[in-house]
């Protein structure tokens, strides 16, 4: 689906899914604890999932303004909670997200906005990675676009290798900070430190 599309999950459908998992899995659905389990795991995915209905021209909302203004802008450690494709486990963490205008800005709420339209889907890190430095590139046509994504992977942390320690980053460049090594040096520079 593409993020222009708007849709909304069938509610109902997912409790009758989640009420059929709970009674595959051994658990009697009839239980007081597990009553309530399949509407509230259907509310929590409807949530979850919500970047599958989420438009980025009405996220942006219009906050894209003229200005001369022409050096690195940044907004990091932007909190960021996401379902991996394969297991539909959370993976979780933080993103810095980096421009350098050309011409025009973006409100920086529009920033934290723009990672939750693609952090809540099924995700891989590398894709949702991509898709907010493209997205950014797209709308304002920046010198540069600088995403780095930081984040724990529940499906190799409870299941699989069991690495509780383990973290992953991924990152995109576009323009000045793919090409000019000290643009890409200041930014992650910043992003490594850890005061305002």
């Amino acid at each position: 689906m593409s993020n222009t599309e708007e849709s909304e999950m069938d509610v109902n459908k997912i409790k009758n899914l989640i009420e059929a998992l709970i009674i595959e899995i051994g658990e009697d659905p009839n239980r007081e604890g597990l009553l309530r389990t399949p509407n509230r795991v259907a509310k929590s995915y409807e949530f979850l999932t919500s970047g599958y209905s989420k438009n980025i021209d009405t996220v942006l909302n219009g906050a894209i303004f003229n200005e001369k203004y022409d050096e690195m802008v940044l907004v990091k450690n932007i909190d960021f909670y996401s379902l991996c494709e394969h297991h539909m486990l959370p993976f979780y963490g933080k993103v810095h997200v980096a421009y350098v205008p050309n011409g025009k800005i973006v409100g920086l709420s529009k920033i934290p906005r723009i990672v939750d339209v693609f952090a809540r889907r099924l995700q891989v890190q590398e894709r949702m990675t991509q898709q907010i430095a493209d997205t950014i590139d797209k709308y304002l046509a920046p010198k540069g676009v600088a995403v780095v994504s930081e984040a724990y992977h529940m499906c190799m942390m409870m299941r699989g290798v069991e690495k509780q320690n383990s973290s992953a980053t991924s990152s995109a460049m576009h323009g000045l900070f793919k090409e000019d090594a000290r643009t890409r040096t200041e930014f992650l520079d910043l992003i490594r430190m850890n005061k305002i």
